[in-house]
Parts: C-alpha cells; sequence; structure tokens
C-alpha cells in the first residue's frame, strides 16, 4: 500500500491528525492491529508537547452540536450524546466549558465504553485533576479512541 493509500485509510484513526498514520508508514509491515496501535502511539508519546496538546485540542466537545469528524459523530452517539434532553446537553455544555477553561483543550473520554451518566461522572472527577495529571488522562483516553478505531476500520476492511 502505498503511503497516500495508507494515510487515507488510517488518517482519522487519531482526530483530524493523518501525520501520524503518515509516521508509522515507514515501519510497515505490521504482524497485528496491536503492533500498528503500538507504532502510532509511541509517535505520539515521543511529538513535542505542543504537538500532542494539538491533537488533544483536535477533538470536539462531548456532546457539541457542532461538526465533527465522521467517526467523533458515531462514537458520541454510541453514548446517546446525539440526543441530549435540554437539561442534559446544558449540563455538558457547562461542564465542557469549565473543562476547557482549566485545562486548555477539551474533556476526551473513550465514550464507547461509557453512559451518559458516567461521562458526567468522570467529568466531574477529573475536574479535580492537576494540568499534568488531566493531560496525561487525555492522552490515555485518546489512545483507547485509536484502539476501538483501529479496529473498527480494520474489521470494516477484512
Amino acid at each position: 500500500m502505498s503511503q497516500d493509500a495508507f494515510v487515507v485509510a488510517l488518517g482519522e484513526i487519531f482526530e483530524n491528525t493523518p501525520a501520524i498514520a503518515a509516521a508509522v508508514w515507514h515501519q510497515r509491515p505490521f504482524d497485528s492491529v496491536e503492533a500498528l496501535h503500538r507504532a502510532m502511539v509511541a509517535v505520539v508519546q515521543a511529538d513535542s508537547d505542543d504537538a500532542q496538546l494539538a491533537l488533544l485540542r483536535a477533538h470536539p466537545d462531548l456532546g457539541s452540536r457542532a461538526a465533527m469528524a465522521d467517526a467523533s459523530v458515531q462514537e458520541q452517539a454510541s453514548a446517546g450524546l446525539d440526543r441530549l434532553l435540554p437539561e442534559e446537553y446544558s449540563r455538558f455544555h457547562q461542564l465542557n466549558q469549565a473543562y476547557t477553561e482549566r485545562f486548555g483543550f477539551p474533556f476526551i473520554i473513550a465514550v464507547r465504553s461509557h453512559t451518559k451518566a458516567s461521562i458526567l461522572a468522570a467529568f466531574e472527577e477529573r475536574l479535580q485533576n492537576s494540568r499534568e495529571s488531566e493531560r496525561q488522562t487525555a492522552l490515555q483516553e485518546v489512545f483507547k479512541i485509536a484502539r476501538f478505531r483501529l479496529d473498527a476500520t480494520l474489521s470494516a476492511e477484512a
């Protein structure tokens, strides 16, 4: 597979950051999905703080009605975040705003493992974290999301 085709196929595994797929193309072939995921995670971990922050900022607010990547739309829908009642939408909006003001990037959680209630509980709990602790937690959640996306993408192409 050419680098361009590889990036087209896997460029959205990490939200709006196709450079990660481009960077791991040179390491192929991968003997497993896990090996590909590890290589992609290693690229992010080796990136500068600014690049990691840009990756975090590429993620949409949870429960937002703004335009977002197709994968994010599907992921949020899986937790019912596309069907929030007005009071739920207001609560998510307030928490998103408080979180972004405190940490400088949106709240990120692998929603496929959660419900609306558990996401709200995680919001409340994680707002108490230090900035560095929360940045690391957010990156770990990005890695989980990437694994879900890899699994879905590669099983769809099989």
